[in-house]
């Protein structure tokens, strides 16, 4: 992904759309993610993979687990593994906060997008989550088409 590619897409280097499309997202949190070696590389070419990937709290750490980023291709024998757990940076306060979300039934944490900040340093974008039911799904995508008609009666009435 080039640098024009990222200013477009808002800095963001990956997305889980799919998360939109089966949770409700009740709250959004920033973390920064620990990586190793060649991982920054491969994130920075926006080849990371968010979907289904979820986050944990174990033993006082929040972990992001199953997130999908290829080894470099250019890397050696001590390229990184591209499915291992990786550490979440936080506030301890904010991550009991979320602990305690997490433990409600029905919530997840799953993380929404990665993404650049000015400085250059690698963001995860975490939610609060509670998943969709078949019929939520439905009405999402209705209203989703509706918005999308208005918008184009709207631009070629002004067009004309």
């Amino acid at each position: 992904m080039s640098g024009e590619n990222k200013k477009r897409n808002g800095g963001n280097l990956t997305v889980n759309r799919r998360a939109l499309h089966d949770y409700f997202v009740l709250e959004k949190v920033e973390a920064g993610i620990e990586l190793v070696g060649t991982e920054v590389k491969v994130v920075r070419n926006g080849e990371a993979g968010l979907t289904g990937s979820y986050a944990q709290v174990k033993d006082g750490q929040l972990f992001l687990n199953q997130v999908m980023i290829p080894p470099y291709a250019f890397g050696n024998r001590f390229n990184h593994d591209s499915l291992r757990t990786r550490r979440l940076l936080m506030h301890t306060r904010e991550i009991r906060k979320l602990q305690a979300q997490s433990e409600q039934k029905g919530l997840s944490l799953i993380p929404l997008r990665m993404y650049l900040t000015p400085k250059g340093l690698v963001k995860v974008e975490i939610g609060v989550c509670r998943g969709k039911a078949q019929e939520d799904k439905r009405e999402t995508i209705k209203r989703r088409d509706a918005d999308l008609e208005a918008r184009r009666a709207i631009s070629s009435h002004y067009k004309g």
